[in-house]
């Protein structure tokens, strides 16, 4: 089945199309700009990219004019809007309400806008997603797929947040845990790397990018993640400040007499790497300074690889062992130091990190072992599919629905 992926924003939709029986990617790109101009970025392998700009006043525009160029002759890689089979809708937070992947309906809507509150950057532009696909491709099943759905594996114990049962149950708060995709991706190749029942493997899997988080995947389920409520919890990021003092962010409030939405775009905009480095988000502009003697910019590199470091730790104490550790995304893949500096000093656990197989690692990442051949804990860089998990998921609920 030829899946179409879409992952949308308040004005871009990022889409993928992908055969389920091969695995491979017919096409990609980026509708960007929609409501204001509009502009597509269109990929496919072995062509040329091909960009053209058009009017784009909404969701429904920007997939209605991408049929046109996947069924262009010129550009296209299909003859016929019918031979998509599904659309495949990456949803940041499925709150309580779901716990996987599910066929679109008036119903599973209706419950979707009731996850406004708990993500409100990301659940008004799926759902303007959501929308224009279904009114551009009507007779085109439609799946959603959670980031937050394969978390919801872990035990109340850990979940629970220490608040008063009476708040939590009235807001819905709790630990939900995001990048579910890409931590199931991951665990589950290393899951096949490791050749043992999936249910006595013991894995942390580490999806380090502008946004991060690391879970424990114990039996091939997840016991445990740094993200919580929202995105903002776990190990510093980008842009967002990670854990914090809660008491902090009320400090913070009064002495600058800031309001929540300024207090709010403070911990998620200007934190992180870029707050504590004060030259950029990106690990490649900070470990440049780092390199040139920037003693800001080493001490983002440390602080962050001593927080990976310590949950890698907190997470083999909660599993009562571990075989694995992944490293994945923008950041796992492609920065060699974080990787190292995340496994020094974890001899004690099993780890024999193999660091030249580390440094040897080329761009594109490709699956690679990071541990030497006798150490007891495997590590290994293992690039994510989130896309790949998103059709595979929407081809077999489409599947069933016929």
């Amino acid at each position: 089945m030829d899946v179409l992926v879409v992952n949308a924003g308040s004005s871009s939709m990022k889409y993928q199309l992908i055969n389920t029986e091969t695995g491979d990617v017919l096409a990609k790109g980026l509708c960007e700009r929609i409501g204001i101009d509009g502009k597509i970025e269109h990929k496919m392998p072995g062509r040329s990219p091909y960009s053209v700009e058009k009017p784009l006043h909404n969701h429904t525009d920007a997939i209605r004019f991408l049929m046109e160029i996947l069924t262009d002759a010129e550009h296209g890689c299909i003859t016929s809007m019918e031979q998509i089979g599904a659309v495949g809708h990456r949803v940041v937070h499925g709150g309580p309400y779901f716990n996987s992947s599910v066929l679109v309906n008036e119903e599973v809507i209706s419950k979707l806008e009731l996850c406004r509150d708990l993500a409100p950057l990301h659940t008004a532009p799926a759902l303007m997603g959501i929308h224009g696909c279904m009114e551009a491709l009507p007779d085109v099943p439609q799946v959603l797929v959670f980031d937050t759905a394969f978390h919801q594996t872990m035990p109340p114990v850990a979940y629970t947040y220490p608040i008063s049962k009476e708040m939590a149950n009235k807001y819905h708060i709790r630990r939900y845990g995001f990048h579910g995709t890409s931590h199931r991706y991951v665990s589950g190749e290393m899951i096949k790397i490791l050749g043992m029942p999936a249910e006595e493997t013991k894995i942390v899997t580490c999806h380090l990018g502008n946004g991060s988080s690391i879970a424990a995947v114990k039996g091939g389920k997840v016991l445990d993640t740094t993200m919580g409520f929202t995105p903002l919890d776990g190990i510093p990021m980008g842009t967002r400040s990670g854990s914090i003092d809660p008491a902090v962010v009320t400090y913070l409030m009064d002495k600058e007499g800031w309001s929540i939405a300024q207090t709010n775009a403070y911990l998620n905009k200007s934190c992180g790497l870029l707050g504590m480095s004060g030259i950029s988000s990106d690990c490649r502009d900070i470990l440049s300074a780092a390199e040139q003697g920037n003693a800001d910019a080493r001490l983002a590199l440390d602080v962050l690889s001593y927080q990976i470091k310590k949950y890698i730790g907190a997470y083999a104490a909660a599993m009562g062992g571990l075989d694995a550790v992944v490293f994945t995304a923008g950041v796992g893949e492609n920065q060699a130091i974080i990787r190292k500096q995340s496994t020094e000093g974890l001899e004690f656990l099993g780890i024999d990190f193999d660091e030249a197989a580390n440094a040897a690692v080329t761009r594109p990442a490709q699956t690679t072992c990071l541990s030497k051949p006798g150490s007891k804990v495997k590590v290994y860089l293992i690039p994510t599919n989130e896309e790949l998990v998103i059709a595979m998921d929407t081809a077999e609920i489409a599947a069933k629905a016929h």
